[in-house]
């Protein structure tokens, strides 16, 4: 069997206020679901997919990140040679769904430290003041020319989530406003 490795693998970086590094893998689909069938998938999957904008749920090693009125990207800790378990279980869960497996599409970069969320507005315009974007908060948003699902993990950590193909140019532009928010 093949193994793939991260396009981040062995990159860290950062400054005195930020510290940078690549999230372990993961397992990712990115999952479609209508209303009515919100709470299957949740049973199936193990963790409630959060109904409201903005939001997030972890159970179970997994975490569900709300995207839209039905959409959800649900992460599976503990890297790619699970097999297929998120899609497993989604197909068993008897719901009308759909569900793509994204675990080779996505790498995430992990932003920590006081200076974490000026890091990530070097290129990102939400606002991620506390009362704005609280722990565990979540969005799809823009982060310099590129589109990325940020995670709030903590007061002073997030989770970004970028395509393999673009995360060079992200984890550049982190590092850029990491020195930055050092200042």
């Amino acid at each position: 069997m093949a193994t793939r490795t991260s396009s981040l693998f062995g990159l860290h970086g950062g400054s005195s206020a930020v510290r940078l590094e690549a999230a372990p893998a993961a397992e990712r689909i990115s999952l479609r679901v209508h209303a009515e069938n919100v709470s299957a998938l949740s049973g199936a999957l193990g963790v409630d997919l959060p109904v409201k904008p903005k939001t997030s749920a972890s159970a179970n090693g997994r975490t569900a990140l709300w995207l839209g009125p039905d959409e959800w990207l649900v992460i599976g800790e503990g890297g790619y040679d699970i097999g297929n378990s998120l899609m497993q279980a989604a197909a068993n869960s008897g719901a009308l769904h759909s569900a793509t497996d994204v675990s080779h599409r996505n790498v995430a970069i992990l932003v920590s430290g006081p200076g974490a969320a000026a890091a990530i507005n070097a290129g990102c315009p939400q606002d991620l003041s506390l009362k704005a974007f609280p722990v565990g908060a979540c969005s799809r948003t823009i982060f310099g020319k590129i589109e990325i699902v940020l995670l709030r993990t903590a007061e002073d950590a997030f989770r970004v989530e970028v395509w393999r193909s673009f995360s060079d140019y992200a984890f550049g532009l982190l590092a850029e406003g990491a020195r930055d928010a050092a200042l």
